[in-house]
């Protein structure tokens, strides 16, 4: 399959130091397992609807549920965020931030204020 995501090398060095340490048994290839996490959460595919080049699903779940359960996404994405000083600007990509069409709707059903197009 050729548009499977990897991450590059170089990215793996820098999140690295954000892995936690393994104890005893050595892991299943980290670069592997967190290419498939991104490319399971970037299409919104199931775990197992994966190609199998990323590995078996179980493996990568458990991992996936491990680290998220230990803060590790959220340490990577901290220490990601706060490289390079206060100057450094951080960009969302909003092709992947999806809001439902009747979140306006529903906040003011409740007594909320809406949200209207032009505040």
């Amino acid at each position: 399959m050729s548009n499977l995501f990897w991450l590059t090398y170089e990215q793996m060095e820098r999140l690295k130091p954000f892995f936690p340490k393994s104890h005893g048994k050595p892991r299943v290839d980290d670069r592997r397992v967190l290419n498939r996490i991104i490319f399971i959460n970037r299409s919104g595919l199931r775990w197992c609807d994966a190609p199998r080049e990323y590995g078996p699903p179980k493996t990568l779940y458990n991992r996936w549920k491990r680290w998220s359960d230990m803060g590790v996404f959220a340490r990577m994405m901290e220490g990601l965020a706060s490289e390079g000083g206060e100057e450094k600007v951080v960009m969302i990509d909003a092709t992947y931030l999806k809001a439902h069409r009747t979140a306006s709707s529903l906040r003011a059903k409740k007594g909320g204020p809406s949200i209207s197009a032009g505040a």
